[in-house]
């Protein structure tokens, strides 16, 4: 466990405590007995119950929302890691001799076409000093 990681838990535990105290000094002052009502019934209980109850329910609730999120990111971080790993053994897989030589054969044939063009279509000129010479005697 890194130190960084060490003192996150540590302020993480400091703080549950403080709350937790905060809590239980506010939960022992309020003492007297309150009416709560459900939809269906209504109790009489003390205010102390009423407190610690909603506290530790919104506890539950977090500690439920925090750890469905936490498989949620596990799962897509081995996803990731899968997309990863199937990349770069992708990438580190030599390419064959005649792979190379055909798309280097392709790429000579592609920009020799472009330059000077081919019976059916003119060449592209790219003004004065192309390669086919004749674009400067047009524009005069």
């Amino acid at each position: 466990m890194s130190k960084q990681s060490s003192m996150k838990v540590q302020w993480l535990i400091i703080s549950a405590l403080v709350f937790a105290v905060i809590t239980a000094v506010f939960a022992v002052i309020n003492v007297e007995a309150v009416q709560v009502n459900f939809l269906f019934t209504t109790i009489q209980t003390p205010l102390i119950l009423v407190i610690l109850i909603s506290t530790l329910l919104g506890g539950l609730m977090v500690f439920l929302f925090s750890f469905v999120r936490q498989v949620q990111m596990q799962r897509r971080v081995k996803q990731l890691e899968k997309q990863l790993a199937a990349l770069q053994d992708e990438s580190s897989r030599p390419t064959t001799a005649t792979e190379s030589i055909d798309g280097f054969g392709r790429e000579i044939e592609t920009s020799a076409t472009d330059r000077l063009g081919t019976p059916d279509e003119p060449a592209l000129s790219s003004g004065p000093g192309s390669l086919n010479g004749d674009s400067t005697d047009r524009e005069r």
